[in-house]
């Protein structure tokens, strides 16, 4: 098929860059010049392990190429995907649809009669159903179907997760469109993923309530490593009894500092922003204690730290492993990691900040914090070491030696993935959330 992808950020460029290697013509479509020359380049604007060798692959191909003109994307396209973000808006928790809306209006005017408009990105539900009085409005002669079908990449692995997803959920308005999607898809149904065909209003609900599902689970350890400090108990113990329970499960049962990112925390605030248009809020007022525990683990970090150093930050030096909010990945949104680093140094420390990838942005981010390209930098006459983002690298530090370059020998590790008894045999005080 020839597929257009409108957006080509994280979402957009991958899902483009795979489609054409299962063997569609794809059209990526941007605003951002820059963006494009660097994709056309082979340079990718974001680190995600695998997608540079796809791009290579898909490009040389002739299958994939780039463009900002709409009117091409209109001409060239069968299928339109809908890949731009929904960050959280200014002014409330509600989803920001501008960047959707104006894929809309800059597509409608050029669609071929019969065209399919697919959206990705994460949206309220019923944005489907607006955008198709949308498109009806500004195009009343094209007979143009809108489907909703939501991604569930995970940053580190969405490479994969494009090209052998766990389900493909679309939701449809008509036969024809559920048609096209089932042979777009192919590939995928050939090997037998799950299809799950349904309207577009379900569609749109499954993304924002799997994150949200996620979300709660994740506070939920995290509340209960709270308890488990006051008890005395261990909260990785805990999580393990938990995970044997085959109606529970083991896996994201993780405690530790929390999550981040461009999607948990903006969807779940989303969701409860929709369900309050719809009069239906308190069926979704759980989430605001869900990002409330999530949020306090930030603090709890910083007052665990605090109480390493002798209660006071000021002229310590801390050491801050990890800037991205989750390892495989150089997205700094929302990151935990680098939300204590600020919140520590305005408490009057010194903070020295290492990640393998995402420096560069975390600078961006962050100008007033000290960085370090190697972890024997960032960590030289350090008072206290905080892990805050588990890349492997980490857990195959060597404490004995990093112990002969720290003022003190102090490590608190805020996601619990590190060997804290091998840390200890070296001469490190250790601690980590929810444990004795």
């Amino acid at each position: 098929m020839r597929l257009t992808v409108f957006g080509t950020g994280y979402l957009g460029a991958v899902h483009a860059a795979c489609m054409a290697h299962i063997g569609h013509e794809v059209l990526g479509v941007d605003i951002d010049e820059e963006k494009i020359a660097c994709l056309a380049e082979c340079r990718p604007p974001f680190y995600e392990p695998g997608f540079q060798e796809v791009l290579v692959r898909t490009l040389d191909s002739g299958r994939l190429r780039f463009t900002t003109s709409p009117a091409e994307a209109g001409q060239f396209g069968d299928v339109h995907f809908i890949c731009v973000g929904t960050p959280q808006r200014a002014d409330s928790f509600g989803a920001d649809l501008r960047s959707v809306d104006a894929v809309v209006d800059a597509l409608a005017p050029h669609l071929r009669h019969g065209g399919l408009i697919v959206g990705k990105s994460t949206v309220p539900v019923g944005t489907a159903s607006r955008l198709t009085q949308r498109i009806r409005t500004l195009a009343p002669a094209v007979d143009a179907d809108v489907a909703w079908n939501p991604e569930f990449l995970r940053e580190g692995f969405a490479v994969q997760d494009t090209l052998r997803p766990d389900r493909l959920v679309v939701g449809t308005q008509s036969r024809r469109a559920d048609l096209t999607m089932r042979e777009l898809y192919g590939p995928m149904l050939r090997a037998g993923v799950p299809f799950i065909s349904t309207d577009p209003a379900t569609a749109e609900l499954v993304k924002m309530a799997a994150n949200s599902f996620l979300a709660a689970k994740i506070s939920f350890i995290n509340a209960m490593s709270e308890v488990c400090d006051a008890a005395g108990a261990d909260v990785m113990t805990l999580a393990e009894a938990l995970g044997c329970d085959p109606r529970i499960g083991r896996r994201f049962l993780n405690p530790g500092l929390g999550f981040g990112g461009g999607c948990l925390p903006k969807d779940i605030r989303a969701l409860t922003a929709r369900a309050e248009e719809l009069g239906v809020d308190q069926a979704v007022s759980f989430l605001h204690q869900v990002d409330a525990i999530n949020t306090r683990q930030r603090q709890r970090t910083v007052d665990l730290a605090r109480h390493l150093v002798g209660g006071t930050f000021s002229g310590r030096h801390i050491a801050v492993l990890g800037a991205a909010f989750k390892p495989n990945s150089d997205d700094v949104r929302d990151s935990p990691a680098l939300d204590v680093a600020a919140r520590i140094q305005r408490c009057g420390a010194q903070v020295c900040v290492h990640d393998p990838v995402a420096i560069d942005n975390a600078r961006s981010a962050h100008p007033s914090l000290e960085f370090a390209a190697d972890v024997s930098k960032a960590c030289q006459s350090a008072d206290l070491v905080l892990h805050l983002t588990e890349w492997p690298q980490y857990a195959q530090i060597d404490p004995a030696r990093l112990a002969s370059i720290v003022c003190s020998p102090k490590v608190l590790d805020a996601r619990n993935t590190l060997d804290l008894a091998l840390w200890r045999s070296a001469g490190w005080t250790t601690r980590a959330l929810g444990r004795p």
